[in-house]
């Protein structure tokens, strides 16, 4: 069943079409949950509140890629967990690549604004196809996804060293061009 067709069972109000996005992108929205939680069974909360997201979410949105639309849904509820987590106890799952981000974007409080956010990530997709494809790949599914280095160089046929250094280069690039953009680092 394609996207659209997927959709317009939310926008009817239909059950199946829970239960079809399950089955279709259960195992897609598993892995990225998994990527940045330790726990198995946070990570089912965390697609639980994905489903019911996605239904209080659908209508009014009509996503075109249901699969980035989910994707972003459990990404962002997976990121809450372990921000919460982490005030509780350091570490967790993602907690070295997100340390990795913190030297080239700027702190929270001075991006506090919905539109500092928003000029933010439109100034970091910008820097990001500007970039060649294997370091934009590589970045995107570390900061993205949460794919560990290994899987990277998996991947990308590369070694975790070169995946590595990979990431260092373009982060201190994307510090560079934010720095040139006006925005504070």
């Amino acid at each position: 069943m394609e996207d659209r067709d997927l959709v317009e069972l939310f926008w009817r109000r239909s059950p199946q079409a829970l239960e079809l996005t399950q089955q279709a992108y259960g195992p897609y929205c598993r892995r990225i949950a998994l990527n940045f939680l330790d726990s198995p069974e946070d990570a089912e909360e965390c697609l639980n509140d994905t489903w019911l997201r996605a239904w209080n979410a659908i209508p009014p949105q009509r996503p075109a890629r249901l699969a980035l639309f989910l994707g972003k849904i459990t990404r962002n509820l997976a990121l809450n967990r372990l921000e919460a987590g982490r005030a509780q106890k350091r570490g967790g799952g993602l907690t070295v690549a997100l340390e990795e981000m913190e030297q080239c974007l700027p702190a929270p409080r001075r991006t506090g604004e919905a539109a500092d956010a928003a000029e933010l990530a439109r100034l970091i997709s910008r820097f990001l196809r500007a970039q060649p494809l294997p370091a934009r790949t590589a970045f995107l599914r570390r900061y993205w996804y949460g794919d560990g280095i290994g899987e990277i160089a998996a991947r990308g046929g590369m070694t975790g060293g070169a995946v590595k250094v990979s990431l260092l280069r373009t982060r201190r690039k994307l510090k560079v061009f934010l720095e040139q953009e006006g925005v504070s680092v």
